[in-house]
């Protein structure tokens, strides 16, 4: 009961226990029926429905309801009334009773809503960002929005249990520039200056390690400059945590006990632990992907070296030739469908043979019969199935083949129904951009080396190993972390190879680097608030789990944020608006 001024109940707790019961709601007309000259409107608030009745014995009140239309907003005072035997309707909680007004004041007389407030309704995700509080009322929303709380309150109680403490860091802060774009804010009191928003508060929770607060969390907003799709938005909320004095098994015991909690507190569901592990090299080797989706098969094989034994060019020139073979009976439309996919990814095609009792169809004639062989036995193959083959640069070949896999998955339906979790551990701790012409960290630069590659370091940095890890569900990159370097002189060393001078690095990292020096050994992971709510409510977008969110160009149609400032604005910030083409 959440009981005010205005009302005694909500719209969905009155039951059989409340007959007789003179009762006050408030709420939005949901639906209104005129049966035989009584009218009935299910009134809803975002705890249920409850139908209410009209009698035309009340004169007075009977016209004005006769006025109302979906969405106003009304108080009403009534009896509650047990619903006729076979009138119960059993779907809904309130079910069983109906309320008979006896009085009704209208609260907001609205306008006719520009869409309509029902889940079975498809409505425009433009239009439903425009009029997002219209939108939030939808029982849909509504249940994504609870979702997302109880995730919160489940998050808070269980690190809450383990001694954390919860600490905010600034969300004005210095630009690092080292990964995705930031957020950049200029200062009016320090002319020429600007402020960033932080794309996490990776260099804060490490400072808090220094600082002797062992075990810290923090339910972060986080702010990135980059391009956007279903899964990223340029503010998102991150769940940061970092420890003191523990090392990789730590992290995975800590983090697997929070979601067995979160699993079974909000979805009743328990999971099994430890998860699996795996490392980067082969996930990348049998899925062509470092987030794969073990909830089906396909493997993926390597037969670059049986490739290039066949005449076929293409096939002879590649660096990575990859096989997935699937027991399916596509169409020839079926897989030109599938060639064109794979195009999207970059690769050029999409080869493809049948087997019978040796290759069937066009690809056949490259390969002698001793290689055909030799790549049936190595894939594993029988009579039946299909073998496709992408030939490319590693990238592409992989990103194909991956993208390739999961497509193939949907369409053959093998996703089994369930939550698999898998540990991605043993990443790179460098890797090469072509972009930038240089070793880039592959997580950031204070992952910490493994131990066995340190002596890599100098030699064959490509080569070393980071004492990192990605927690991946379902083919979705929930969070990831790592073992941080706490040691000055090696943090010195990892910037070398990554080519930041120390007056560079003293000029990004200074405070950091001067706090390491006092450092304990520390490590940490981050989980992606956002995504995690859209896997638990089985939302295809993070958008339908944030209840303000930008569209796919970074703006929000409800505010028509970014937006211009004016010559004041300006004038005070001291910037002028010389390059921007109106």
């Amino acid at each position: 009961m959440l009981e005010t001024s205005f009302r005694t109940n909500t719209c969905g707790e009155l039951s059989n226990k409340n007959v007789n019961n003179k009762v006050k709601l408030c709420g939005f007309v949901h639906t209104r029926r005129d049966h035989g000259g009584v009218i009935f409107v299910d009134l809803r608030d975002r705890y249920g429905l409850t139908q209410i009745v009209f009698n035309p014995d009340k004169k007075e009140i009977f016209k004005e309801a006769d006025k109302l239309r979906r969405e106003d907003v009304i108080q009403i005072e009534g009896t509650v009334k047990a619903r006729p035997k076979g009138m119960e309707n059993p779907s809904l909680a309130t079910g069983s009773i109906e309320v008979f007004v006896d009085k009704l004041n209208i609260l907001n007389k609205v306008e006719t809503p520009p869409l309509e407030i029902e889940d079975r309704v498809e409505v425009n995700e433009d239009i439903r960002l425009k009029y997002r509080y219209l939108d939030l009322r939808r029982s849909k929303m509504q249940k994504n929005l609870l979702t997302r709380h109880k995730l919160i309150k489940v998050i808070r109680n269980y690190f809450d249990s383990l001694n954390f403490i919860d600490v905010e860091t600034p969300i004005l802060t210095k630009s690092t520039p080292e990964g995705a774009r930031d957020y950049l804010v200029p200062s009016r009191v320090n002319p020429g200056k600007f402020y960033a928003l932080p794309q996490s508060p990776q260099l804060f929770k490490q400072i808090l390690m220094v600082a002797g607060y062992d075990r810290y969390y923090q339910i972060a907003r986080c702010f990135r400059d980059e391009d956007l799709r279903a899964d990223r938005q340029p503010e998102f909320t991150q769940l940061d945590i970092e420890m003191s004095f523990i090392d990789e098994e730590d992290i995975y015991k800590t983090m697997e006990g929070l979601f067995k909690k979160i699993f079974k507190e909000i979805l009743n569901k328990d999971i099994k632990t430890p998860f699996r592990r795996m490392p980067y090299q082969e996930a990348m080797d049998k899925y062509g992907i470092d987030k794969p989706d073990l909830r089906f098969g396909l493997e993926l094989v390597d037969v670059t070296d049986l490739a290039k034994k066949s005449s076929f060019n293409v096939f002879k020139n590649a660096e990575l030739v990859k096989c997935l073979k699937v027991k399916a009976n596509f169409s020839r439309t079926e897989i030109e469908d599938l060639t064109k996919f794979v195009t999207t990814y970059g690769a050029k095609g999409l080869a493809y043979v049948k087997i019978g009792e040796k290759f069937e169809g066009n690809l056949s004639k490259f390969f002698n019969e001793k290689v055909q062989k030799e790549i049936i036995k190595k894939v594993n193959a029988s009579k039946g199935d299909i073998l496709f083959f992408v030939a490319d640069n590693k990238k592409i070949t992989n990103a194909a083949m991956a993208g390739l896999r999961l497509e193939i998955g949907k369409r053959l339906k093998l996703m089994k129904d369930e939550f698999n979790f898998v540990w991605i551990t043993d990443f790179p701790l460098l890797e090469f951009s072509e972009e930038e012409n240089r070793l880039v960290s592959v997580h950031h630069p204070f992952t910490s080396p493994k131990g066995e590659d340190m002596a890599l370091l100098s030699k064959s940095p490509e080569k070393v190993k980071a004492k990192a890890y990605d927690l991946v569900l379902n083919g979705t990159e929930v969070g990831g972390g790592s073992i941080r370097i706490h040691n000055p002189k090696l943090q010195e060393e990892v910037f070398k190879v990554l080519g930041i001078s120390k007056e560079d690095a003293k000029k990004r990292f200074g405070f950091l680097l001067d706090a390491l020096k006092f450092a304990v050994p520390h490590g940490g992971i981050a989980f992606g608030i956002d995504r995690l709510a859209a896997v638990l409510t089985g939302s295809d977008s993070i958008r339908e789990v944030i209840a303000f969110p930008k569209n796919k160009e970074a703006k929000c149609f409800m505010t028509s944020a970014p937006s211009d400032i004016d010559d004041k604005q300006l004038k005070e910030l001291h910037l002028k608006l010389d390059f921007v083409k109106k």
